[in-house]
């Protein structure tokens, strides 16, 4: 099956089968531990942008580089959609170049870029930004579809979230995507789903954090995606993840449900923002909605951890925090 009719029902089905799976996980992993002193890292993370420097692409990227001089980041984060409206066409395309390369032209971020694949991402050559040539064009780049990003303190895992989503397959409209390395769909998915939840049972840190492009929960245009809620969550709930991190709504925005523990920031305002559309049931679940630019930053320490919202002008716009107990197991 190439997976175009399947539903979540189905997935509920394989999701219960995982055991089945090789029981190694088998995700890429990147050792990537602070360089401060105490140990404690800075994460800059910053999605739905490459747009050529247009939607005020470069006005985040000016703020971004004057905060990560400042904070000293360790890296940065992409929640995907990196390259609009259809991702890249090969290793050649020039907005790599444009988009990327001769945007993030600060000195201070100059790191490392962990980045994600985002829906529009899939609708060009996606084997293109996986590939190491752009890593030698510019050696900040690293994409993957998931993997995990291994900090000391926090674990990473990164999740490839748009095979996830039934319309990219099921209703596709006049968009066409790369699912070169996705189907079957069923068999990807399902191996996926394992290779996250044992990666996240494997850690150790202190803090565990999964991002993905897509939203879980969100009070945007797109609202929750009910495959990740349905197929994701579950698994992120059982290894007491601490944060999921999104793009995908092109805003800023922080929900804590009363369900779960876990913390669901979205960083989709790399770009073209200002939707207007704000729906959430639970008012007191909102904790922070920004529609415009901007992007996100994480302190983490063994003891605790801080989210700073900013919009382009450096201002901050929202802050969360939260502790632990040095002799805390999650």
């Amino acid at each position: 099956m190439g997976g175009g009719g399947m539903k979540v029902g189905w997935l509920l089905v394989a999701t219960s089968l995982l055991v089945l799976v090789a029981a190694k996980p088998d995700l890429p992993r990147f050792h990537h531990p602070s360089d401060k002193p105490d140990g404690s890292l800075r994460v800059m993370v910053i999605g739905d942008w490459g747009r050529r420097g247009l939607f005020n692409q470069s006005l985040v990227a000016h703020q971004m580089g004057i905060l990560a001089e400042k904070m000293d980041m360790d890296f940065i984060i992409s929640t995907g959609d990196n390259f609009y409206e259809d991702g890249l066409t090969g290793i050649m395309d020039m907005a790599f170049k444009e988009s990327f390369v001769d945007i993030y032209t600060a000195r201070s971020l100059q790191k490392q870029w962990y980045s994600v694949l985002g829906n529009h991402d899939y609708r060009g050559d996606v084997e293109a930004q996986l590939s190491p040539v752009l890593r030698q064009m510019d050696t900040r780049w690293l994409c993957l579809r998931s993997f995990v990003v291994d900090s000391e303190i926090v674990d990473f895992v990164f999740v490839d979230t748009t095979p996830f989503v039934d319309k990219y397959f099921n209703k596709p409209g006049k968009s066409v995507y790369d699912w070169s390395g996705v189907l079957p769909r069923e068999q990807y998915l399902s191996v996926l789903l394992n290779d996250v939840d044992l990666a996240l049972k494997e850690s150790t840190a202190k803090w565990k954090v999964v991002v993905g492009h897509h939203t879980i929960k969100s009070a945007g245009e797109h609202g929750n995606t009910r495959e990740l809620g349905a197929l994701l969550l579950p698994i992120l709930q059982a290894n007491h993840v601490d944060l999921y991190i999104n793009g995908h709504d092109h805003c800023l925005q922080h929900i804590s449900t009363v369900d779960s523990s876990i913390q669901f920031l979205t960083s989709g305002g790399g770009s073209k923002s200002w939707r207007g559309i704000v729906g959430w049931p639970n008012p007191k679940e909102l904790k922070f909605y920004y529609d415009g630019q901007g992007f996100m930053t994480l302190e983490m320490s063994p003891i605790d951890i801080r989210a700073v919202f900013y919009d382009i002008h450096g201002n901050i716009l929202h802050t969360w925090s939260n502790g632990k107990s040095l002799l805390s197991a999650i």
